[in-house]
């Protein structure tokens, strides 16, 4: 009997919520407690992981100043995720945690050093999510004038992922002996230079942190363009991407599985997860109002195009909103991002991508609990698996949102054997073993 459950992640920006929104503190909180709260909620949910997202400057990319990007809070002002990791693993048992830093602006061995360190201080729940960064403005905080173009960011993205990967096993398995007959500790003989010598990167090695509870953490990627496919397909354990109509996202994970069984990896241990950001409600016709609603707010339109300038690095207030995008836009920013908003169709005009049904998701994930679930298994049998990943719409988390999701949608998706049963034995285990439980 084919196994029909899948995989469920959450999307989270550590940084301030909804905070002009009926259900919030008013932004007031930066200590990290609505995250503690929310990752209770998602272990409770029996999600599998929430990955960190993370940005290395203040955006303004959107008219060229700061001003649309702190006045909305869209991702600025940022705390850095690293350190909200173990705070949020002491408040859950079984939620991985996939935390995102930069290959462009990590040394490699203090990243090394640090990603094994949370998994020791998880219990081996965490993982990496390997980026490039793609924001001249991020380069230009650690002195640099541009960042590196993106075909060349991801052939050093390459190289780095592998010298991460030879510092961590630098360490053989068993090096703690911990002989209290020959008062040895570690055996020297099983711990070893790695001489690395690249073409971007240079690294003697060892490690100096033992071997963390997974050795090898978790890796996770999220990659549009043929480089990012090719990056994710060799090394990644999940696999991201935005989710337009069912063909490309069947096309994706087809992709991925491709390239991963010619890196002579078993396709079934990489898990592709589409973003969604649901819109639920009481009913369909509730759940309708609301998008009606949020559509229609007057600062609809420039948040998203400041959210979508932050991540593409392109200055979408320079269009007309009236008019189709230029025919050859093009970014050297998150590739994925802008071919997912221009599915759309490239004779529609921005307003009408942004407002449209492009913007609301085609209507896919908009209703009742019940008919987002139909939905979401329509989706899964057609795709193939693996799994979603969830954000806010908007980015704007609450705690509402996530229990709507939590306690509306998630019972009825475990009610049709989609997900793992709340009271299926889940034994403290390392996120890839969640990963390859089905």
């Amino acid at each position: 009997m084919t196994d029909r459950r899948f995989h469920l992640g959450w999307f989270l920006n550590y940084t301030v919520d909804g905070w002009d929104e009926q259900w919030s503190d008013g932004g007031r909180d930066w200590s990290g407690e609505v995250f503690v709260d929310i990752a209770r909620q998602l272990d409770r949910a029996g999600f599998d992981y929430v990955l960190l997202e993370d940005k290395l400057m203040v955006a303004d990319a959107y008219g060229g100043s700061f001003e649309a990007e702190l006045r909305h809070a869209q991702h600025s002002p940022k705390l850095d995720p690293a350190p909200l990791v173990p705070l949020l693993a002491q408040a859950t048992e079984h939620l991985g945690f996939i935390v995102t830093l930069s290959s462009t602006f990590y040394p490699p061995f203090l990243l090394a050093r640090l990603v094994s360190t949370l998994d020791h201080l998880t219990g081996g729940r965490v993982g990496w999510n390997i980026v490039t960064s793609a924001e001249d403005r991020a380069a230009q905080n650690f002195g640099h004038d541009a960042i590196p173009e993106h075909d060349l960011r991801y052939e050093k993205a390459d190289e780095y992922v592998d010298l991460v990967r030879r510092l961590w096993g630098s360490w053989e398995p068993d090096a703690v002996v911990r002989d209290r007959a020959t008062r040895t500790y570690i055996d020297h003989t099983k711990v070893h230079d790695i001489d690395f010598e690249g073409r971007f990167y240079r690294s003697r090695g060892p490690l100096n942190t033992v071997p963390s509870p997974q050795h090898f953490p978790v890796l996770a990627q999220a990659g549009g363009s043929p480089k990012g496919r090719a990056l994710g397909a060799k090394y990644a354990d999940t696999v991201v991407a935005p989710a337009s109509t069912v063909e490309d996202m069947r096309a994706y994970r087809d992709d991925i599985r491709r390239r991963a069984a010619e890196n002579g990896r078993d396709p079934d241990d990489v898990k592709v997860l589409f973003l969604v950001a649901p819109v639920l409600g009481d009913t369909d016709e509730h759940a309708w109002q609301r998008v009606e609603a949020r559509v229609n707010d007057p600062l609809f339109i420039e948040r998203s195009l400041v959210a979508i300038s932050d991540v593409t690095d392109i200055d979408f207030s320079r269009f007309d909103l009236d008019q189709p995008l230029p025919a050859d836009l093009a970014t050297h920013g998150e590739q994925g991002t802008l071919r997912a908003m221009l599915k759309g169709g490239r004779d529609r005009t921005l307003r009408e991508l942004i407002t449209g049904d492009a913007g609301r998701r085609k209507g896919d994930l908009v209703g009742s609990p019940a008919t987002v679930a139909d939905r979401l298994e329509e989706i899964a049998e057609a795709v193939g698996g693996d799994g979603f990943l969830f954000h806010a719409p908007n980015m704007r988390i609450s705690r509402k949102y996530v229990i709507e999701v939590t306690d509306g949608l998630v019972p009825e998706l475990r009610r049709r054997g989609l997900l793992r049963t709340a009271d299926t034995p889940r034994t403290r285990r390392h996120l890839r073993d969640t990963l390859r439980e089905f």
